[in-house]
């Protein structure tokens, strides 16, 4: 249960950002912003529930009648406005909104609620709600950290067992190794599986490869990439194995992308951009000739959600602070051939960067 206090600073570190941006109100429906900020997680529903927070005052969470006895009052925090059927609810944001002259609205509204309140607020300014809520997101305290280290002690202790040959392979279909992980994933106190990727051989060669019928055979590279949510906060995690002999070729390209994973994760020093970290696991990879199937960013930033702010990509100037959490997760794709990945959760530290992750980071051979 998040302190009250807490969400208080949370708020407070909000209404700082939407000051310095000229915002009046924040409207939050689905995603993971409002749970941020109340502890509520909207349905997805074609009725709306909406947080208003205004610069100033009281904050009103609008709720489907049939909603509210999921919502945990907070009356110190927020006031809940709960509409029955015959109310149409954007007339009641549009009502909370009298004064406001900027309106900055989460990035997951649907385009049905937006629209419906442009009609009913036509002088408004318009703007990303992210601009102001995400750079309070990025900052992890202390008891967020912990979950984070909960959640990635949790998928060591699968990828161990991936490691030590405990988890069958050869002669299993891509799904049924996939489903497996999911198992351990919820047996090791995730509330949920977010993904659970499987991909033999070939088939790693696709980063988001999608775990199918295909059977796992002897002699070739497993990647497996796998996360979920515990206690509110993401795991996410990569491991590579082989089902027997380990070719030259791969041993090769894991020396490579190993090196540059170590040398990616020592890059993220507080006050370094984020951009920083990718060209350093980047210029590894592009050295020893592979530069050309490293295909996607080295890292995103990791909280509530699996991907978020901040992201570890050339163009992103954003300076690493004390609190930022992300991984770092350099691959090799080789079309038609192999691929390979290898990711842990990072956390940005005054003290140098905290990984998370302590699974072994060698390509281990398990007994075909």
């Amino acid at each position: 249960m998040v302190p009250l206090s807490e969400y208080q600073r949370r708020l407070s570190s909000v209404r700082s950002q939407m000051q310095g941006h000229g915002v009046d109100t924040l409207l939050l429906s689905i995603g993971h912003d409002m749970p941020y900020l109340i502890g509520y997680h909207a349905m997805p529903l074609e009725r709306l529930t909406m947080l208003v927070v205004p610069a100033k005052g009281e904050l009103t969470l609008i709720v489907p009648a049939l909603e509210e006895p999921r919502v945990h009052h907070i009356p110190e925090l927020f006031r809940v406005v709960p509409w029955n059927e015959t109310v149409e609810p954007l007339d009641l944001v549009a009502g909370e909104c009298s004064g406001a002259s900027t309106i900055a609205v989460g990035d997951q509204m649907w385009s049905r609620f937006l629209v419906g309140l442009l009609s009913r607020l036509p002088n408004m300014s318009w703007t990303r709600a992210n601009d102001v809520v995400s750079p309070a997101r990025m900052v992890k305290g202390a008891a967020e950290i912990a979950a984070l280290k909960s959640a990635a002690a949790a998928v060591d202790r699968i990828a161990a067992r991936l490691q030590g040959g405990d988890i069958e392979l050869v002669g299993r279909t891509e799904a049924e190794v996939s489903a497996e992980l999911s198992r351990q994933l919820l047996a090791e106190g995730h509330e949920k599986v977010n993904f659970a990727i499987v991909a033999a051989g070939e088939n790693a060669a696709s980063p988001h490869h999608h775990p199918g019928g295909r059977i796992i055979g002897r002699d070739e590279i497993v990647l497996c990439d796998f996360g979920g949510t515990m206690n509110g906060y993401c795991s996410d995690i990569t491991r590579c194995v082989v089902t027997g002999a380990i070719s030259s070729d791969v041993a090769a390209a894991w020396s490579v992308l190993q090196t540059a994973q170590e040398i990616g994760v020592r890059a993220g020093v507080v006050g370094v951009a984020c951009e920083e970290v990718d060209r350093a696991t980047r210029a590894v990879i592009a050295e020893a000739g592979y530069g050309e199937y490293f295909v996607h960013r080295t890292g995103h930033g990791i909280g509530m959600e699996e991907h978020e702010d901040p992201y570890m990509v050339e163009g992103s100037r954003v300076p690493l602070a004390a609190g930022h959490a992300y991984s770092v997760e350099p691959g090799i794709y080789v079309p038609g051939k192999w691929g390979m990945r290898l990711e842990d959760i990072v956390v940005a530290t005054e003290q140098g960067p905290l990984r998370l992750n302590e699974a072994c980071h060698d390509l281990v051979s398990v007994a075909a």
